[in-house]
């Protein structure tokens, strides 16, 4: 890997995780535990339509395990991972069907896989009565991939249109 991509990805990695840090910080204003917008998913969204498959997966490790370091413990990485390897393969899948036109989709159905690896590790946890929970995470996923995916889709025409000014220059 060059130098310059992996100290594009060491921001990236270090953005998430501020983005990560910071939501902790943030009050749940819904009375589901584990609700949240999931800001640190602007960057792993990105970076699914930027970098190779080996380096988003590399990103999205490093922030999960540093974001399980600051803000949790043993069942905050094992129901982080989960999500978020279940996610990073979804969008994986997905962009192969949706140009970065529609990146916002592929967040709200990441953001879907997400809380289907969640409930996956809780139902392995707690046993198969957690489900009924899964409609009101689903619910909530699908607002926050959404609000998660048009921060992204703003991020990738801020950025396409400085790489088409830097070319007049």
């Amino acid at each position: 890997m060059k130098v310059r991509k992996l100290t594009e990805l060491a921001m990236l990695t270090a953005v998430a995780l501020i983005f990560f840090v910071v939501e902790l910080q943030i009050p749940n204003p819904f009375p589901i535990p584990g609700v949240k917008l999931g800001l640190a998913n602007i960057i792993t969204v990105y970076a699914v339509y930027h970098y190779r498959v080996r380096e988003v997966f590399l990103l999205v490790v490093a922030r999960i395990l540093l974001g399980s370091f600051f803000g949790g413990g043993m069942m905050t990485l094992m129901y982080s991972m989960a999500g978020g390897l279940f996610c990073l393969v979804g969008m994986l899948l997905l962009k192969r069907f949706l140009s970065e036109k529609y990146i916002w989709i592929c967040s709200v159905l990441g953001a879907i896989f997400h809380n289907i690896g969640q409930m996956t590790v809780a139902c392995m946890v707690a046993g198969w009565g957690i489900l009924f929970y899964l409609p009101f995470l689903l619910i909530s996923g699908c607002l926050a991939g959404g609000f998660t995916g048009v921060c992204a889709q703003l991020i990738l025409r801020r950025t396409s249109l400085e790489k088409q000014t830097r070319h007049l220059d």
